[in-house]
């Protein structure tokens, strides 16, 4: 028989328990309703909404509409996002590598939506991402880059009988190659021939010797202007849809630039990785993976050394590595060090932009190359761009490619040749008020603002809603929203109209219209934005040799290393051709992979 004592003391233990049970009930948060949430934010191009849907208390799906963010990029970067803040039912997960300004508005409207639901904190707890690799991966062949040149060498490797590791530092495939106009130059092509154009590869190595100021290696430029042509038609054998209006990039020098269609370095991209399918287990893809050091055995590059979500990992390759990091654009530090060049008198410090991907563009592979006594040469030779947007840098809407296009400065003058080299159109905007002008067309170039421009591969509807472009019916109301003299801007068009009709053979900026597309500008609406240079491509990089193999500071091939596209130097000399970067990446790319998968 229990004691009076025992008795008061379970009471009390159970007059306790209710209390504390009645207590967390009154505190309890309630679980967020169910139902659909939005929130508009804006993103690195346009503003977009964020769409939250929760059912049973969880998190079901997350879309995002109408957004406008890059393809390949900001639009890669949103579905990669949309996936982890499901799995793990969380507003805190990890932005996607590459696309920082999309990921932060996209976890932000993800958080507001949530909190509109009454999400608790749960809901808001960092998910923390763990490496799913192992930690030694071994392959024929290891590509540290997943870009344009990095996917061109992977597919070339595979087809010659390859296994092929990528290792890639962003959270998805194409680094800058995503965000490029993706002009190709090729010659003596069929798309040429059918419109009259009468080309070769001889003209083409000799217009990028001259472009590059004859500072470039001829044997290379040789190889790429004799294969050009060739790795368009082996993209073409993959699925990839030309456009078959030829272009002139800016400062191509020729008309030879070629362009996807849709327009726009992401359908290269969507083209090789679609390749790459194809092969299965044969092709292992590590995304977020950085590469950190090159390993070597007996002198020879045997693989690399990464980091995945803070774990190191090797990965070996008993054929070859392949160099495929890109330029370093946007490294602010190591350009301005190595800033002894054409450019020299300009700082090309942080108020410069840097149109690719910032995240890419950071010069990892030249330091890991160097690492291994590998030559960098030409590192002074930088590209700065006149079509880049203020404040950004990225080149996000009308471009200077193609023709019918003025540049016209604050006084409302023409004050170049639009069809001048690069460096030429750069050098002369900064030598501008306030190394700024405007870009003015009219609808020659956009007849239907509904319609996707298939050199730029934007609406030019998408592009007012933005406003990252004006418009205007006369040209005196666009010289008036311009801020601009009608009289002088009147004049400046005018002048270009004279070479534009043939008139007169050129102008006095030397500008002449030898090209299909050029026609007096007459007539509204007309369209302008205004744009600053920005640091766009650099030449020089890792030393190679025609089969793509990298030379060390003696002279020597390095055994089992090889490197492609913009982290190698001495194709394009001081001054890059528009339109030669994406040729670079393909005809070199494949060549690397093929050489790699080929080696001993």
């Amino acid at each position: 028989m229990e004691s009076k004592k025992q008795v008061r003391k379970a009471a009390f233990i159970g007059s306790l328990l209710c209390a504390i049970a009645a207590l967390a009930s009154t505190n309890a948060v309630a679980a967020p309703k169910d139902g659909t949430y939005s929130e508009k934010v804006m993103g690195l191009i346009a503003p977009f909404t964020v769409s939250v849907t929760l059912h049973d208390g969880k998190i079901e799906k997350v879309e995002v509409p109408d957004a406008l963010e890059s393809p390949g990029v900001g639009a890669e970067a949103i579905g990669i996002l949309s996936e982890r803040i499901v799995k793990n039912q969380s507003a805190a997960v990890d932005g996607v590598s590459g696309a920082t300004m999309t990921s932060f508005a996209m976890l932000q409207g993800a958080r507001k939506a949530l909190k509109a639901a009454g999400a608790d904190e749960s809901f808001f707890k960092k998910a923390t991402e763990q490496s799913a690799l192992p930690d030694e991966m071994k392959s024929n062949v290891v590509i540290v880059g997943g870009g344009g040149a990095g996917l061109a060498a992977a597919v070339s490797a595979l087809e010659n009988g390859a296994t092929v590791t990528i290792v890639e530092k962003l959270g998805y495939l194409g680094g800058s190659t995503n965000v490029c106009g993706g002009a190709l130059n090729a010659s003596g092509t069929k798309y040429q021939a059918k419109l009259g154009i009468e080309d070769n590869p001889q003209k083409h190595f000799e217009q990028t010797m001259k472009g590059g100021h004859n500072t470039n290696n001829p044997e290379l430029v040789h190889y790429l202007a004799d294969h050009a042509t060739e790795a368009l038609g082996w993209l073409e054998s993959m699925g990839l849809v030309v456009n078959p209006k030829v272009g002139a990039a800016t400062g191509a020098l020729y008309q030879r630039s070629h362009y996807p269609d849709p327009a726009g370095g992401h359908t290269y991209i969507a083209t090789l990785e679609k390749a790459l399918q194809k092969y299965g287990d044969r092709v292992r893809i590590c995304l977020e993976t950085k590469a950190l050091n090159l390993i070597e055995e007996n002198g020879r590059v045997v693989g690399v050394e990464a980091q995945n979500h803070g774990k190191k990992v090797k990965v070996f390759a008993d054929k070859g590595v392949i160099i495929a990091t890109g330029g370093f654009g946007a490294n602010i530090e190591f350009r301005q060090k190595v800033n002894t060049g054409i450019w020299k008198e300009a700082k090309l410090d942080k108020e410069i932009g840097c149109s690719n991907i910032s995240a890419a563009a950071q010069g990892d592979g030249l330091i890991m190359a160097e690492k291994v006594n590998a030559d960098l040469i030409g590192l002074a030779d930088i590209q700065v761009h006149p079509n880049g947007t203020p404040g950004t840098g990225l080149m996000l809407d009308i471009k200077t490619s193609g023709r019918n296009r003025l540049f016209i400065n604050k006084a409302g003058d023409r004050f170049v040749d639009e069809g001048a080299p690069r460096d030429v159109l750069s050098k002369a905007v900064f030598a501008q008020p306030g190394q700024t002008y405007w870009l003015l067309q009219n609808h020659l170039r956009y007849p239907d603002e509904n319609k996707i421009d298939l050199l730029s591969g934007r609406k030019m509807k998408d592009m007012l809603a933005q406003g990252r472009v004006q418009k205007a019916e006369t040209l005196e109301e666009a010289a008036k929203m311009m801020g601009v003299d009608y009289a002088r801007l009147k004049a400046a068009v005018e002048e270009y109209n004279q070479v534009a009709s043939h008139k007169v053979e050129t102008d006095r900026f030397g500008f002449k219209a030898n090209h299909t597309d050029d026609r007096p500008m007459t007539e509204g609406p007309w369209y302008f934005a205004r744009k600053v240079p920005t640091i766009h491509h650099t030449m020089g990089g890792i030393k190679i040799n025609t089969n793509a193999e990298v030379i060390d500071k003696a002279g020597h091939v390095i055994p089992g290393l090889y490197a492609a596209g913009e982290v190698t130097g001495g194709i394009h000399g001081e001054n890059r051709l528009g339109g030669n970067a994406v040729a670079d990446c393909m005809v070199f790319g494949r060549t690397a992979g093929r050489s790699a998968a080929k080696a001993d």
